[in-house]
């Protein structure tokens, strides 16, 4: 019996690829390097199930392709936003993706992310390395601490409630949140939560914005000029949701401006976010 034929679009870890091979017909990307539209459309023209990761877009010029053979997007990764779903859904092609594995890693990264700029991690390493360091003074790279500090969440999903449990448990912060759904009164009070009516109530009380919100075109620039005016001026944005969420050049103006204190940005989608 044929075996059904599986395209993976970028390396995997090495026991899933086995463990493929052993099952499937496989096709590895052992260059690891990013699939073109092209290159993409000739892979769902050739196999049963395309395998790609985040930073593959899946557009409707793929989907549609009319010599297709794939039966199954299959993602790697819990986020989706870089599949046309409408188009998938006309062309009758299911999409899975592995919800749930990443919560404690992304909040994990959250955390790195709010330490990293409060307590300038990334700039004193960059210091020594250009051995810049000439000593311990009192005044030299004076950062801020999380202890007690006001986190404001934007989303209370999974990954939230996990950064939230880390920052309030782990630093004491008081957490504050903004979700159109959120989650059961047991959750909130773990970490003595408190709800804001809009995001811009949130963002003017906090002094860290984490950003757990989905990607797409609901969210996208979520955080604009205006948002970012509305923070306040000691205040640190994190994201490890999607680029888009944040209009970047309105970041960087704010940055340049100081018009807030600092931004810690994970990379999703191929570029910072």
């Amino acid at each position: 019996m044929t075996k059904p034929r599986i395209i993976v679009t970028r390396r995997w870890p090495e026991e899933v690829e086995s463990k493929l091979r052993e099952k499937y017909d496989t096709v590895l990307n052992d260059s690891d390097t990013p699939m073109s539209a092209a290159q993409l459309i000739a892979a769902i023209d050739d196999c049963d199930a395309l395998c790609p990761t985040v930073s593959d877009k899946i557009t409707a010029d793929v989907i549609a392709s009319p010599s297709r053979r794939a039966k199954l997007i299959a993602n790697f990764g819990v986020g989706f936003n870089h599949i046309d779903l409408d188009a998938a859904k006309a062309q009758q092609i299911p999409v899975s993706n592995t919800p749930h594995v990443l919560t404690d890693c992304t909040a994990d990264l959250a955390m790195t992310l709010m330490l990293m700029i409060a307590r300038r991690a990334g700039e004193g390493e960059r210091h020594v390395r250009e051995k810049a360091w000439s000593g311990w003074r009192p005044t030299h790279m004076m950062g801020t601490k999380l202890t007690n500090k006001t986190l404001g969440l934007v989303g209370f999903g999974r990954i939230a409630q996990a950064t939230a449990r880390k920052a309030h448990h782990g630093f004491g912060m008081k957490i504050i949140f903004h979700d159109p759904f959120p989650p059961a009164a047991d959750l909130i009070d773990e970490v003595g939560g408190v709800a804001c009516a809009s995001l811009e109530d949130l963002l003017a009380k906090a002094d860290f914005v984490s950003l757990h919100c989905p990607g797409g075109d609901a969210t996208r620039h979520l955080i604009n000029t205006a948002r970012l005016d509305a923070m306040p001026k000691h205040a640190y944005l994190i994201n490890t949701a999607r680029g888009d969420v944040i209009d970047q050049a309105a970041l960087i103006s704010a940055l340049q401006n100081n018009e807030i204190a600092g931004a810690g940005l994970d990379v999703y989608d191929g570029e910072p976010v």
